[in-house]
């Protein structure tokens, strides 16, 4: 059995989307409603679903709720891409929650993109 997906809520499906295409290299695969849902693909197979918040399941996302209850991680083959990450979202537009450290084992960095969505960019060796 593998995992073939994952479903964020956010306000702004646009908006989170766009980041994480351009900072993260996902290819949008489909749209579907206005704003209302995205389906984006890595080259290993995951699909990230980005979509509206749906009421049956709560109605709530993260930016709405002031909290962060997930985060979404990306590994990199190596230690200097997560360097160039870091300043790469630096400069563009990213909240960066602290600078790249060693941490458990790995080298790596959280930022929040639009949504309030925690992003670890790590390396392990």
């Amino acid at each position: 059995m593998r995992m073939n997906h994952i479903d964020i809520h956010v306000a702004d499906v646009a908006a989170t989307t766009a980041f994480l295409v351009r900072h993260f290299g996902l290819t949008l695969r489909e749209t579907r409603g206005g704003n209302g849902l995205a389906i984006l693909t890595d080259d290993a197979g995951l699909e990230i679903v980005i979509s509206r918040p749906v009421e049956k399941f709560g109605g709530a996302e993260q930016q709405a709720l002031g909290v962060v209850t997930y985060h979404l991680g990306f590994i990199q083959r190596e230690r200097a891409e997560v360097d160039r990450l870091y300043r790469e979202l630096k400069e563009g537009d990213a909240e960066l929650v602290g600078e790249p450290r060693e941490m458990r084992g790995g080298y790596l960095f959280y930022c929040l993109a639009p949504g309030r969505v925690l992003v670890e960019v790590g390396w392990r060796e």
